[in-house]
């Protein structure tokens, strides 16, 4: 072997291995230093190169795109119209990416599903060969010198078969496993729809509290207002002191400063509200108020009834026994793939031309086609059974291993039971306890603006203290927003007590 023809391999090796080592020049240059890729003229980064020379002015700051410089449009609503739970809700599943997700997946999941069918039906391939044939023939019969060339052209179409005629229910199970995958799928589709709804109800629910707490607030300050006024009166008539007027000014500053905070918490829960919806932030909508809603009545069924209705038709619970089902599928394929297989292959083609040649090779899954000479017309048709000997345990191990599958399928079902009825126990008590303190705090309200006007009253006449004014005005402010967050909590629990049980597939009502 000549020098040459080794050093050429290994230059072309050694070029091969620096190719795929000098991908990692696209990498940051330290790890103490900004990246700075490689822009081109509209801004996009552009793949595949080296990073710039960091200059250090911009630090760990991207380059700015135009092309992603644009802001979701905003929907086109009725700004005049206020838009109810219900409604809201309708928006949210139109117009969510979660909800057209999950429709996705269901329908790429049922496609896998017609896939699977698929399996059942026979493969038609079909092809078409043009072919060249030089014949250089050089021979020495009898001491003659005799040399020929031969050229032959010519086309072969070729058609071919095969299908799977008998396989121990390996494709059955296929298919079933497939099926189960798409009633997951499915499930996944009301669950995403569950959970758009209890996140919008949720949001909505936070948002009315948050307009509610404004306007106690509204009314803190004025409280706060008429005890400055009654201390100011006091001071001015000679019958107050500076103590007492300061007092009644950090009350009102105070009450103030809640209002500033409780605006604020207004527009926090819009934007909770909007983002639960998945529309665009820049949406404006007008939000129905439901001060005057009636609060759901205290759960009346017993748990063990509540708990037995909801596991049959929580998404998760439905969703883990079609999957225990799909890998018990999945067992009886792996099973299946040690018993022999039947099938049937035939092959048909047609030599047009000037050709001599004995065999066409295949193509994709076509067979090879043999015994063609010029302009002749071959079919061959070929039924057999395969029969798996060894192959190094490598089907025993996929058996064992989709027995796994199918063990922790299993588990994740119990598991999901057990997390449902968890949740179910969890939801009931919240809803309880929420009913509990808003028929509480009602009672507090009423006590806590007796205890108010009695205490203005008397400080406006001289004969009550303003420390008992202003404490009675913060203590009214307390429960009224405990009223408030326990109604809240109470329309919020239901919801999600709701959601637990696998009832949710519309607004609560």
């Amino acid at each position: 072997m000549s020098p040459s023809e080794v050093i050429v391999p290994a230059l072309l090796f050694l070029a091969l291995a620096g190719c795929a080592t000098s991908s990692v020049d696209m990498a940051p240059r330290r790890p103490d230093r900004p990246w700075v890729p490689r822009t081109r003229s509209g801004g996009a980064i552009v793949p595949g190169a080296a990073p710039a020379v960091d200059s250090g002015a911009n630090g760990y700051v991207l380059p700015f795109n135009p092309a992603l410089a644009t802001v979701p449009d905003p929907l086109a609503l009725d700004q005049r119209h206020e838009y109810s739970l219900a409604e809201l809700i309708d928006i949210a599943q139109s117009n969510n990416p979660l909800t057209r997700k999950a429709w996705n997946d269901a329908r790429g999941v049922a496609l896998a599903a017609g896939i699977a069918k698929s399996a059942f039906l026979p493969t038609l391939t079909a092809s078409v060969v043009a072919a060249y044939q030089n014949l250089n023939n050089n021979g020495t019969p009898a001491g003659l010198s005799l040399n020929g060339i031969n050229n032959g052209e010519g086309v072969i179409p070729a058609l071919s078969i095969q299908w799977l005629l008998f396989d121990f229910g390996e494709r059955s199970a296929v298919l079933h496993a497939a099926e189960e995958g798409s009633v997951i799928a499915n499930v996944g589709f009301t669950a995403a729809h569950q959970q758009v709804i209890h996140a919008v109800s949720l949001a909505y629910y936070a948002h009315v509290a948050a307009r509610a707490h404004l306007s106690t607030a509204g009314r803190s300050l004025t409280n706060a207002q008429a005890v400055q006024v009654a201390a100011e009166e006091h001071y001015a008539h000679g019958v107050g002191t500076v103590v007492e007027v300061a007092q009644a000014r950090q009350a009102t500053a105070q009450a103030q400063l809640l209002r500033v905070q409780a605006e604020a918490g207004v527009q926090d829960a819009y934007q909770g509200l909007i983002g639960a919806m998945g529309i665009s932030p820049l949406t404006r909508i007008t939000v129905a108020n439901i001060a005057d809603r009636e609060l759901p009545a205290a759960v009346t069924d017993s748990i063990d009834r509540i708990v037995a209705e909801a596991l049959g038709r929580r998404p998760d619970v439905v969703a883990a026994y079609a999957a225990r089902r799909a890998s018990e599928e999945q067992v009886r394929a792996a099973r299946a793939e040690l018993f022999p297989k039947l099938f049937v292959s035939a092959t048909g083609a047609y030599n047009s031309g000037q050709l001599n040649v004995t065999s066409l090779p295949g193509f994709g899954n076509q067979s090879p086609t043999t015994n063609l000479t010029a302009n002749h017309f071959n079919f061959t048709v070929v039924a057999g059974v395969t029969v798996p000997i060894y192959d190094g345990g490598l089907r025993l191990a996929m058996l064992e291993q989709a027995q796994a599958k199918a063990d922790n399928a299993a588990l994740a079902l119990t598991h999901a039971r057990e997390e449902a009825v968890h949740e179910i126990v969890v939801a009931q008590n919240g809803l309880r306890t929420a009913l509990s303190a808003h028929e509480a705090s009602t009672l507090l309200v009423s006590a806590a603006q007796t205890t108010f006007d009695a205490a203005l009253a008397a400080y406006r006449n001289g004969v009550g203290s303003i420390t008992v004014a202003t404490t009675a005005e913060t203590q009214l402010l307390q429960a009224e927003n405990a009223e408030t967050d326990s109604y809240s909590a109470a329309l919020s629990t239901a919801a999600t007590l709701a959601l637990a049980v696998g009832g949710l597939g519309s607004a609560p009502r």
